[in-house]
């Protein structure tokens, strides 16, 4: 089933050690969305993952679908160049 995630949430780079990625919907670290300038990620999920409940890591933002997706336009995170954008995903999920 696939289905969109309910949460979403920004995290620093230097944390991506601590990510169990069996408690999140992407599978490894070749799977997670990279900021243009490498020092973020965003993770995705429907039941919230120990690692943020137990304060092991500390969302620099937590968003809903809606501002994931607009958060992805931003220049941060998507840079347009001659043929489409840099780090364009198909559609977020």
């Amino acid at each position: 089933m696939n289905r969109i995630a309910e949460t979403y949430a920004t995290i620093n780079i230097a944390d991506l050690s601590l990510i169990d990625f069996s408690q999140i919907e992407e599978t490894d670290e070749n799977t997670i969305r990279k900021s243009l300038d490498g020092t973020q990620f965003v993770i995705k999920w429907n039941t919230e993952p120990s690692f943020i409940t137990d304060g092991t890591i500390v969302p620099l933002q937590v968003m809903n679908h809606a501002q994931a997706v607009t958060l992805m336009q931003t220049s941060e995170w998507n840079a347009k160049i001659e043929d489409g954008f840099v780090n364009e995903p198909a559609e977020i999920e």
